[in-house]
């Protein structure tokens, strides 16, 4: 069969802006799920602005003034609250189907987006109990964040359960791939960042679907987060069609599942609907091919 031309759009097809877009349809949320959901996601959102900027004043109960701020600000904005989208909706499942599930995350300086959800849910506090779940356990939270004497801002071995740093650029799907081998009841999502796309590492290590076995190994699902930005200009994968784009990702051996917007609610919806069915049919595939190697209870509510 010969190849299939590109189609001639603009890159400006590829849009984060408006109502969400997916290729998959459906509103699993129902109206509690769905206020809930993005109520989680604000406040990964807030701590993520906190670890940032803020030194003092974590509940901003006062106006806000300069000794507040950090004098040093590191850790990236526009990958934290795709991080965090990302996570909350995984865990979503992982709570409903009771998965056995890693959250690898691939942009650099993206720690925020991770750490925001994994303080939440109580795990930070647990290993850390100076890093309450109150306001003084959250001005340590923030400060300690890429500050002297503090964590960094990947992922780093501080961070529990932490096996990917993100800090050297390029290695989130390899590693995804060390995570699944042997691991047949493991999902692995690794998510990508469109910057990170570009180095040689990870450009080549799309072709990782090829030496997983659907036998013996879990499953990876990657995400790419095509924020449209790397450090100082646009990325490659930003400026390709949407055609061009899906086609790339066939070529390597994925199918590929779109979620565009910038409508919280449209995007919680779409999202949900999008990583279900991915993981949904990760599993199946993997009881056709190996029906012992993963678990079949997937009658959820």
């Amino acid at each position: 069969m010969p190849p299939v031309a590109a189609e001639a759009k603009p890159a400006s097809d590829l849009s984060a802006y408006g109502e969400a877009r997916s290729t998959i349809s459906g509103t699993p949320l129902n109206a509690e799920d769905l206020r809930r959901t993005h109520a989680y996601w604000r406040a990964c959102n807030y701590l993520s602005l906190g670890m940032i900027y803020l030194v003092e004043n974590p509940l901003l109960k006062e106006p806000l003034r300069p000794e507040h701020i950090k004098n040093r600000l590191l850790g990236h904005w526009g990958s934290s609250p795709g991080l965090s989208f990302a996570y909350v909706h995984l865990n979503r499942l992982i709570k409903k189907y009771d998965l056995d599930m890693i959250f690898m995350a691939g942009p650099g300086h993206g720690a925020p987006g991770v750490l925001g959800p994994v303080y939440l849910e109580g795990t930070y506090s647990e290993i850390y109990p100076d890093k309450s779940e109150d306001e003084e356990g959250m001005r340590e939270f923030f400060k300690q964040f890429s500050f002297p004497g503090g964590i960094g801002s990947h992922c780093t071995p501080e961070t529990p359960g932490s096996i990917h740093e993100g800090g050297e650029l390029g290695y989130v799907l390899s590693h995804a791939c060390g995570a699944a081998f042997d691991n047949p009841e493991l999902i692995v999502a690794a998510v990508v960042g469109d910057g990170e796309s570009e180095t040689g590492a990870l450009a080549t290590s799309w072709h990782i679907n090829k030496f997983l076995s659907p036998v013996r190994d879990g499953a990876v699902l990657p995400i790419l987060h095509l924020n449209g930005y790397k450090i100082n200009n646009p990325t490659l994968l930003a400026r390709i069609s949407h055609l061009e784009l899906e086609q790339l990702m066939r070529g390597y051996g994925w199918t590929p599942y779109f979620v565009e917007g910038s409508d919280p609610d449209s995007m919680h919806q779409a999202m949900a609907a999008t990583v279900e069915h991915a993981i949904d049919e990760s599993a199946a595939c993997a009881r056709k091919r190996a029906p012992r190697a993963w678990p079949s209870g997937r009658a959820g509510p």
